[in-house]
C-alpha cells in the first residue's frame, strides 16, 4: 500500500490549506465566536467540494474517495473550523441540498448504550437534524426543535442547546446506513484530530523559535527539543494511521476497514489532546491566555474525544479485531 500523496492529492490538500489559512486565520476565528455558524462561510466550503467530495458526479458530485476526505477534513481541523461540516459532509447524498451548502445539516448519534444529555450543536443555524439509531437514521425538521442554550459551551466555536427531547423525525435510512455513516464519522473525526495534533506542534515550535529566556530562544533548552520531538512522533503516527485508514476504507481488501478506523481513532484522538496540552505547555502562561489559538485546539479536541466511536469504544473494537 502505497501512503504517498499523488500529484492530485498533494494539489486539493495545498488548495483546502491556502482558504483555510486565509479565511480561517487565528484573528478571523476569534471574530467567528459571536456567529460560529455563518451561512455566507458554509456555502464558500461546499464551493470548495468539502460537502460533495464523496459523492459520483452523476450526481452533482466530485467523486473521490475517503483517501482525499481524510486530507480535507485535517485541513479543517488544523484552522479549527466551525460549523457542523462532518454532519453535511455525511448527509450530502441523503438530505437534499446539503452537498451545496444550501441545507445546514446538523447531527446526534444515539447509537451508543447512555443517549443523554441531548445536546446538540449550532442548533439555532440548522436546518436539518439527523439522528443515528440503531435500527436505522430520522431527518428531523430542526426548527421545531426546543431546548435551553448552554450559557457557557467548552469550545466557544461549537455553540449547544441542550434538548428535552426529540420532535418526530421522518425515517430516511435503515440500520446499515446507519452503521456505515458512523464508521465515516468516526474515520474524519480522526482525521480532525489529526489537523489539530498538526497545527498544534507548528505553533509550538515557531512559539519556541521566539520567545527567549536568559538572552536565547527556549527552542535550545533541551527540555523544550523533548517535547517539540514527542509532539512530532504523535503528529506522525496520527498521519500514518488516519491515511491508513482512509486508504483501507477505499480498498478493503487491503485490511480490516473497521479495525484500521478503530486504530485511527485512538492514535490520533491521543495526538491532538497531548499535542494540545504541551503546545499550551510550551507557551508557558501565554498559553492560558484568550488571546493565543492554543486554548482553541484543547477544546475542540475535548468536543472531539465523544464524537461518534469515542476512544474506549475504539480501543475495544480494536481489542475484538486484533487478530484479524
Amino acid at each position: 500500500m502505497d501512503f504517498q500523496l499523488s500529484e492530485d492529492q498533494q494539489a486539493l490538500q495545498s488548495g483546502l490549506r491556502t482558504f483555510c489559512d486565509d479565511r480561517y486565520a487565528f484573528e478571523n476565528v476569534v471574530a467567528l465566536e459571536k456567529t460560529p455558524l455563518d451561512r455566507d462561510r458554509h456555502r464558500e466550503l461546499a464551493e470548495m467540494g468539502v460537502f460533495s467530495l464523496r459523492l459520483p458526479e452523476a450526481e452533482g458530485g466530485v467523486g473521490l474517495g475517503m483517501a482525499e476526505a481524510v486530507l480535507v477534513f485535517a485541513e479543517l481541523g488544523r484552522r479549527v473550523v466551525p460549523g457542523p461540516l462532518l454532519w453535511s459532509h455525511l448527509c450530502a447524498g441523503l438530505v437534499p441540498g446539503a452537498a451545496a451548502g444550501e441545507t445546514i445539516v446538523g447531527g446526534l448519534d444515539r447509537t451508543r448504550p447512555s443517549n443523554e444529555p441531548l445536546l446538540v450543536e449550532y442548533a439555532g443555524a440548522l436546518d436539518a437534524l439527523v439522528v443515528l439509531k440503531r435500527d436505522g437514521v430520522e431527518r428531523i425538521d430542526a426548527r421545531k426543535l426546543a431546548g435551553t442554550p448552554v450559557a457557557t459551551p467548552l469550545d466557544p466555536l461549537t455553540p449547544l442547546v441542550h434538548a428535552a427531547e426529540l420532535p418526530r423525525g421522518e425515517r430516511i435510512a435503515g440500520a446499515e446506513q446507519a452503521a456505515q455513516l458512523r464508521l465515516e464519522g468516526t474515520l474524519l473525526t480522526a482525521a480532525l484530530c489529526l489537523g489539530i495534533a498538526e497545527m498544534t506542534t507548528e505553533l509550538a515550535v515557531d512559539y519556541a523559535k521566539k520567545r527567549e529566556q536568559f538572552d536565547r530562544p527556549i527552542a535550545s533548552f533541551q527540555a523544550i527539543k523533548h517535547f517539540a520531538a514527542d509532539m512530532h512522533v504523535r503528529q506522525e503516527m496520527a498521519r500514518a494511521s488516519v491515511y491508513a485508514a482512509g486508504a483501507t476504507f477505499d480498498d478493503p481488501s487491503v485490511g480490516d476497514v473497521a479495525r484500521a478506523v478503530a486504530s485511527a481513532r485512538v492514535v490520533a484522538g491521543e495526538a491532538a489532546m497531548k499535542n494540545a496540552r504541551m503546545c499550551i505547555q510550551i507557551y508557558g502562561g501565554m498559553g492560558y491566555t484568550w488571546e493565543m489559538p492554543p486554548h482553541y485546539y484543547l477544546k475542540r479536541a475535548f468536543v472531539l474525544e465523544n464524537a461518534f466511536a469515542a476512544a474506549d469504544e475504539a480501543c475495544e473494537t480494536l481489542a475484538e479485531r486484533i487478530d484479524r
